[in-house]
């Protein structure tokens, strides 16, 4: 199997603090990936360099076959983005939006009049055409941040937590529209904090203190590092893990130093 995402080592640091830190990472084509880690993990970091926006300190990597560090213009061309703050303009209507990021994406004429069409109605906002994008509501906003996403039919998809911020039912809905992306072929990278969306995924991988410090299927997560819980509690477990892992890789200023106590 090819695989859509491959990183070999991939380190991005700003001054001396280190965001993402030698990560290596396989995501096969057709997967849907989640990434899972808390505030502060790199995830986001890491999206960006994969996005081709973000240049690696140190390590390589490849997306959809470009290097990551010289073929960042190609990425974008084959990449579909979409970040929890549903990057839409809040004074153009539902129409405008598509017709303006279908043209970002290359498109124009008839094909963008078709596709634009096509996701109206595959996103169910075919009556809201004429809404502004700043009256939608937050299930709205998010489907149309979507389209928007998608336009240029992508084969990769990085989502960076997509469904913060909106309801049960628009985030059943949002999965419904990723799956049926997954069975069309696409790849999916999505960060997450909902971990009954993360046991929907084919595979997982915990971020911590910008490293990954596990990878597997959900199942085998749970497995080898649940103690018997569910996702909540291979979080908990990897995030202490990962924490004392880090400490003990960058030592306080009174590391080594004794207490005083006997």
């Amino acid at each position: 199997m090819t695989n859509a995402i491959e990183t070999q080592g991939l380190t991005r640091r700003f001054g001396t603090f280190t965001a993402v830190d030698s990560v290596s990472l396989t995501v096969p084509e057709g997967t849907v990936m989640g990434l899972l880690g808390p505030n502060g993990a790199g995830k986001t970091t890491l999206i960006r360099m994969l996005l081709g926006v973000l240049a690696p300190t140190a390590g390589s990597g490849r997306v959809l076959g470009f290097d990551l560090r010289k073929g960042a213009e190609q990425i974008r061309r084959h990449v579909g983005y979409m970040s929890q703050r549903f990057s839409l303009y809040p004074d153009l209507s539902v129409a405008e939006n598509l017709a303006f990021f279908g043209r970002v994406y290359g498109l124009g004429g008839d094909a963008l009049a078709r596709r634009q069409e096509e996701l109206l109605i595959w996103a169910g906002l075919a009556d809201q055409r004429r809404t502004l994008a700043g009256d939608l509501g937050g299930g709205m906003r998010q489907r149309l941040a979507f389209a928007c996403a998608i336009l240029h039919r992508p084969s990769l998809l990085l989502l960076d937590e997509p469904t913060s911020g909106v309801d049960p039912m628009s985030r059943r809905r949002f999965w419904d529209l990723i799956y049926g992306m997954a069975d069309g072929g696409t790849t999916v990278l999505v960060t997450t904090h909902y971990m009954d969306e993360a046991a929907h995924c084919d595979r997982l991988a915990m971020m911590n203190a910008g490293r990954i410090v596990a990878v597997g299927t959900p199942r085998e997560l749970q497995e080898t590092y649940g103690g018997g819980g569910g996702l909540d509690r291979v979080f908990v477990n990897l995030a202490r893990m990962g924490d004392e892992a880090a400490a003990a890789h960058n030592p306080g200023p009174d590391a080594g130093r004794g207490t005083g106590r006997t």
